[in-house]
């Protein structure tokens, strides 16, 4: 299911404009309520690893973001922050008919020399999340650096996840994920709210939490991802729509990361005093994350952390 956040918000910046240009013939509309269905598939639970495959070149440092942030997701102890953090974002997930609500950071495996080539099809994508393996309770998240282009990149999609079919175990599938770094191709789609949208309120960039627009930006995508994975597996899961574009646990909520959030408008949230970066979500050994709202099923509405 592929992730475009910049193309709902376009959507959604259109409907806000209908909706509020003209005041002289104002109708009020009551929004119908958001419901994801579930559809009788299967969803991951229990406890679950996340592998993460680094195609390209990436620092240690950018790495160690998105790693950090998959270990920020475990359930509280007592070295996890208190809320708002990551655990507490990833919590919504166990409403989910008992998603997975233990995550693990499992292998760590590097590509450095483009082994694919720097042009890879969805095909390839599937191929690179098999070489972790293809257990049950894993999913291996594909994640690509900014000199690496992918089909429908940046043209209709920022990251995707899907499944494949686990040949050793006959008839059963793995689940895996992709998110691309965008800071040299297209930064205003697909790392908003850290980079000016190349469409809509040119509202000044927010800081990123972690000083790399790309890699703050990748932590969106892939917590947006990773949670669409878990909830909907194999396109049977929740989700609202057509299943072949479906509206899942957090692009139903595109573009909300903060209470009073409306379209080209991420919300109100927090400022770190020291740096002047905007985040709402605190992680393990300090760190600091920026997260989209999640749709509760106990509310059937996107709840954001702040």
């Amino acid at each position: 299911m592929a992730l475009s956040p910049l193309f709902s918000l376009l959507s959604l910046l259109l409907l806000f404009h209908c909706s509020v240009a003209d005041p002289r013939n104002l109708i009020l509309v009551q929004q119908q309520p958001l419901v994801l269905r579930y559809h009788n598939g299967p969803l991951l639970t229990g406890n679950l690893t996340v592998h993460l495959l680094w195609y390209g070149r990436f620092s240690a440092t950018q790495r160690s973001i998105l790693a950090d942030f998959v270990r920020s997701l475990s359930p509280a102890s007592a070295s996890s922050p208190p809320p708002p953090s990551a655990a507490s974002w990833w919590s919504t997930t166990s409403r989910y008919g008992a998603a997975a609500s233990s995550v693990s950071l499992g292998l760590q495996l590097l590509d450095e020399k483009y082994s694919l080539g720097k042009t890879l099809t969805s095909a390839d994508l599937a191929t690179l999340s098999s070489r972790a393996g293809t257990h049950s309770g894993a999913v291996t998240a594909v994640l690509t650096s900014s000199d690496v282009a992918v089909e429908g990149f940046c043209m209709s999609r920022c990251g995707t996840h899907g499944s494949a079919p686990a040949g050793h175990l006959g008839r059963a599938r793995f689940a895996y994920l992709w998110v691309g770094d965008s800071t040299v191709q297209c930064p205003g789609q697909c790392a908003w709210p850290f980079h000016q949208p190349v469409y809509g309120p040119q509202t000044p960039p927010l800081v990123a939490p972690n000083g790399d627009v790309g890699m703050d930006g990748m932590v969106i995508n892939f917590a947006t991802l990773l949670a669409g994975t878990v909830t909907n597996p194999y396109g049977d899961g929740y989700y609202q729509g057509p299943a072949t574009a479906p509206l899942e646990a957090v692009t139903a909520c595109t573009g909300l990361f903060g209470s009073g959030a409306y379209p080209g408008y991420p919300g109100k949230t927090l400022l770190d005093p020291t740096t002047g970066a905007s985040y709402n979500a605190k992680g393990l050994a300090g760190r600091k994350y920026m997260l989209p709202a999640m749709w509760d099923p106990k509310t059937s509405q996107c709840t954001t952390l702040v």
